[in-house]
């Protein structure tokens, strides 16, 4: 998967391009490219926000921006509610055929997770 903040393949020979006409002494290509792509990343997320900030009322805490710009991959047991959720909806919609293989596979691991109460 492609992130949203991904530099073109030209944009990246641009910047090795850009290493062959400077001091190849100073570091290799991969570093110098590394650095380019971080910087350009950087420049990218500040436009965003640039945007962002001009066409919105700014109230956000530094918590809420840093959980919208970096949001953490959904739990096991998370992905497990949803799968659930989403073999209701298929029941509910359709004849019921069952859960699909790999909402089960999910939502049985999420299970399995969960300690053993007496």
């Amino acid at each position: 998967m492609t992130h949203p903040i991904t530099p073109s393949p030209e944009l990246i020979k641009d910047w090795h391009d850009e290493w062959d006409e400077s001091d190849q002494i100073v570091h290799s290509a991969y570093t110098h490219i590394a650095i380019r792509a971080a910087q350009w990343g950087a420049d990218q997320e500040l436009e965003y926000w640039v945007d962002w900030i001009s066409e919105h009322d700014w109230t956000w805490t530094s918590a809420q921006l840093r959980a919208t710009r970096r949001p953490k991959p959904p739990s096991l047991k998370e992905q497990a509610l949803q799968a659930l959720n989403d073999a209701v909806k298929m029941a509910d919609d359709a004849p019921p055929e069952g859960i699909r293989s790999n909402q089960a596979d999910i939502i049985r691991r999420a299970l399995e997770q969960l300690p053993d109460n007496k």
